[in-house]
């Protein structure tokens, strides 16, 4: 399990980082937005990978990662993926601004010639 929620994140942030370094404004939209799924995976992860465990401490029961998920990784990830959908939302109406605007969306305001 551990080895596929890595090589997911590493995944994601390799593809996030090579778009992010693309001359169009929309790959770097979308490099950044894998980026963020990269570490949100990451936070996610960090809460302890177990199956069919419940967050919620019984009676009874030590107050360990053995017996129970850490609730509060899967908050902040929670927290996360709203703030980064309403942010990736405001960029790219920016974006759509900037490019009826100017003409075209590459990051430096030059056009590549054909």
């Amino acid at each position: 399990m551990e080895l596929v929620v890595s090589l997911a994140v590493g995944l994601l942030a390799a593809a996030g980082t090579w778009l992010l370094l693309r001359p169009r404004t929309f790959q770097v939209l979308i490099g950044l937005a894998l980026l963020s799924y990269a570490v949100n995976l990451f936070i996610f992860s960090v809460g302890s990978l177990a199956l069919a465990k419940e967050p919620i401490v019984h009676a009874g029961l030590p107050a360990d990662l053995a017996h129970y998920t850490d609730p509060l990784p899967q908050a902040l990830v929670l927290t996360a993926i709203v703030i980064g959908f309403a942010t990736t939302a405001l960029f790219l109406v920016v974006l759509l601004a900037l490019r009826g605007l100017s003409g075209g969306d590459h990051v430096d305001g030059r056009e590549e010639p054909p």
